[in-house]
């Protein structure tokens, strides 16, 4: 059991800058991951494998991206007891991101607004942090890892897929998957990729980038993509019918080589009006975006059938929240600001509601 009395610690952390708790919390994580003081945070895992996309997970909780952007800690989440955890979103090129601040708590509403802006190092610094995580080379049933992909800021919404293959041809060596991220709200037309033309065009330049990276490396890494909450009943249709044109064969996943990530943050301000802080711009995530992401994933899964892979995130702050998702359709689900409200207990409170439900 984890050290970590995370209920005595949170007003603390509370009393702080969002963004600055943020780097320091990853600053510790890192530098500690690999020592005795790791113990502080470590949990042992729930094991409750389930096959998805070709892959075995070791359970069905994951880290969500956002949170680890530059792939500093992995070993630390894997200490903590998930099952995969997803890093990043890294782009071609290191960038600042929005001005700060950009990332605000509402606690009132177990939320989080932020506007970062695909921060990151780049994909150098990226891939050099990836090659030194140990959690491979340290269990015989280890977690797995993803690795968010993005566009840079600078790089006009036209030429995106050129970002995105960059990223895909860099990561694909060492991802078990790979994640598509085109539904942030804090990149400037990013989220149009979602479009009927856009993305149709988007998952077949992918497709042929991942058959020819599969033959290369001899290494089958599934792509999943992450998709907004704010899609209306006919955008969703309209995407999970190129889903099914672009990444299906009839009712099965083309090579199993295809999901969804239902969902990013959402500009919905219905839930917090009238809240400190609910007037920022930015994404909105934590328990208003709950019912959001799992309206989207009932549509998807209805639309897309049975065998299609979803993971379910937005809005966790519990094991019946994580049930909610599984319910829902979702296969697996990801946490990141349930784990900032709740702290790691939530980890194994999800991994044990769900492995009960089975």
């Amino acid at each position: 059991m984890s050290l970590l009395p995370y209920p005595l610690l949170r007003p603390l952390l509370f009393a702080f800058d969002a963004e600055t708790v943020h780097e320091h919390t990853i600053q510790m994580l890192a530098s500690t991951q690999h020592t005795v003081l790791r113990h502080a945070y470590q949990q042992v895992r729930v094991e409750d494998a389930r096959s998805l996309a070709g892959l075995t997970f070791p359970n069905r909780v994951g880290l969500a991206a956002g949170l680890d952007k530059n792939a500093r800690c992995i070993d630390a989440w894997e200490t903590m007891g998930f099952g995969f955890v997803e890093v990043g979103t890294v782009t071609p090129v290191g960038q600042p991101g929005n001005p700060k601040p950009r990332m605000f708590r509402l606690p009132a509403a177990n939320a989080l607004i932020n506007r970062l802006g695909f921060n990151n190092e780049g994909l150098p610094a990226f891939l050099a942090n990836v090659q030194q995580a140990q959690f491979r080379q340290e269990s015989s049933r280890p977690m797995l890892l993803g690795l968010n992909i993005g566009k840079n800021a600078s790089t006009p919404i036209a030429q995106a897929t050129n970002d995105y293959l960059t990223c895909l041809d860099a990561v694909y060596p060492f991802a078990d998957y790979v994640t598509v991220n085109i539904s942030s709200p804090n990149t400037q037309n990013l989220r149009s990729l979602q479009t009927d033309e856009a993305f149709t065009h988007l998952l077949q330049v992918l497709d042929e980038r991942r058959r020819q990276l599969a033959a290369q490396h001899r290494k089958h890494v599934p792509l999943f993509i992450k998709i907004a909450p704010d899609l209306d009943d006919v955008q969703l249709e309209q995407l999970a019918n190129t889903l099914r044109l672009c990444c299906m064969d009839g009712e099965a996943v083309r090579d199993q080589a295809w999901g969804v990530i239902a969902t990013n943050t959402t500009l919905s301000r219905a839930a917090v009006q009238g809240m400190q802080h609910s007037d920022e711009a930015g994404g909105l995530s934590g328990a208003p975006v709950r019912e959001a992401s799992n309206r989207v994933i009932r549509a998807l899964r209805q639309q897309l059938g049975a065998h299609f892979p979803i993971i379910g995130v937005g809005g966790i702050l519990s094991g019946e929240d994580a049930l909610q998702k599984i319910a829902a359709g979702a296969d697996l689900v990801q946490i990141y600001t349930g784990l900032i409200y709740r702290g790691p207990a939530l980890i194994q409170e999800v991994c044990n509601a769900l492995k009960k439900s089975a």
